[in-house]
């Protein structure tokens, strides 16, 4: 059996008198998760960016990054400095931000998909189609939806392989008009 002596101040560690003590794996946890967000921020598109409303040296700096070959060294220390301005920012708030944001694309690829599921059933279903769609939305327009729908039903006759102008034409004109 060994016994210690000595001074029980000489064990003393720095986080047992100090309650703002924060230790170096906490620290690091920290900025991992900021070098994450960055990350994520990195890979948004420019409209996407926009939406956030960054402060402006973080959104010139994630634009530069974009600009950097992935997997290089450059890139990693870009992405490390992008993580470093991200310190003082508010996360909670950036993360409920990017939340909406990435959202808000869901919403609106969910929307075009309605608009196509339309436009698909107006060019087979015809006159009946058109009925129903004119009872559910009455704003819309009769003859223009009758005329974009039979332009398209003639292009898709004569190249049924590649995309209908009209076709086209009519799933814009649904979503403006309809909301959807």
């Amino acid at each position: 059996m060994m016994n210690i002596v000595g001074d029980s101040e000489h064990f003393k560690q720095p986080f047992d008198h100090d309650d703002d003590y924060v230790s170096r794996a906490d620290i690091k946890r920290e900025i991992a998760i900021y070098q994450e967000l960055g990350k994520k921020l990195v890979s948004l598109s420019k409209s996407q960016l926009k939406k956030l409303e960054l402060d402006e040296l973080l959104h010139d700096n994630i634009l530069k990054a974009k600009t950097i070959r992935i997997n290089s060294e450059a890139h990693r220390r870009q992405l490390h400095y992008v993580g470093k301005l991200m310190r003082s920012v508010d996360i909670d708030e950036l993360q409920e931000n990017l939340k909406n944001v990435l959202n808000q694309n869901r919403n609106e690829s969910s929307k075009q998909n309605v608009a196509e599921k339309q436009k698909d059933h107006l060019l087979t279903g015809g006159d009946e189609a058109i009925q129903t769609l004119l009872e559910q939305h009455p704003g819309l327009e009769r003859q223009k939806l009758r005329q974009l729908v039979r332009q398209a039903n003639k292009e898709l006759a004569k190249q049924p392989e590649t995309a209908s102008k009209s076709a086209a034409e009519l799933v814009k004109y649904l979503r403006a008009e309809t909301g959807e």
